[in-house]
C-alpha cells in the first residue's frame, strides 16, 4: 500500500513539475514573440508603411495588401524572402494580380523576423507559429 501511494505521489509531483517547465516555456517564447512584434512595429513604420500604408491595406493595382493576406499565410518562405531581398514580378494576392517591385530594403535579419511577426500577427494575418532567425537565414536569394 505504501508503494501505490508513494508512486502516485511521485507521479502527481512529476506532472506538476512538467506542466511548471511548460507553462515557462510557452511563457518565455510569448514573451520573445512580443518582443518581437514591438521592434517590428518600428520596422513597419519606417519601411513598409509608405506603400502597404498603415492600415496594411495597400494601394489597388499598385501595392498588395498585407491586411488579411493570403499571399502572408499561403507563402510564408516567398513572404519572407520578398523582405529579405525584396520582390520583382507578378504575383497574386487575394485573387488580385499585382505586377510591380519592391526594392530591397537592407534590414537585417533580426529585422526581417520582427517585421514579418508584426505583420503575420497584426492586419487580421494569424500566424500559427513564430518567425525566427533560424528560418531567415537559411532563405538564400
Amino acid at each position: 500500500m505504501k508503494v501505490v501511494v508513494i508512486s502516485s505521489f511521485l507521479l502527481c509531483l512529476s506532472v506538476l513539475i512538467w506542466k511548471s517547465e511548460t507553462s515557462s516555456i510557452n511563457y518565455l517564447e510569448q514573451s520573445q514573440l512580443t518582443e518581437s512584434i514591438k521592434r517590428g512595429q518600428i520596422v513597419y513604420n519606417n519601411f513598409c508603411m509608405r506603400c502597404h500604408l498603415p492600415d496594411g491595406s495597400g494601394v489597388a493595382g499598385v501595392y498588395p495588401p498585407i491586411a488579411n493576406s493570403n499571399w502572408l499565410s499561403e507563402k510564408r518562405t516567398e513572404s519572407i524572402k520578398a523582405v529579405k531581398y525584396g520582390l520583382k514580378g507578378e504575383i497574386e494576392v487575394n485573387a488580385k494580380v499585382y505586377n510591380n517591385m519592391m526594392s530591397p530594403m537592407g534590414l537585417s535579419d533580426q529585422e526581417v523576423v520582427d517585421v514579418m511577426n508584426y505583420i503575420m500577427n497584426n492586419f487580421e494575418n494569424k500566424q500559427k507559429k513564430p518567425v525566427t532567425l533560424s528560418e531567415v537565414q537559411d532563405i538564400k536569394k
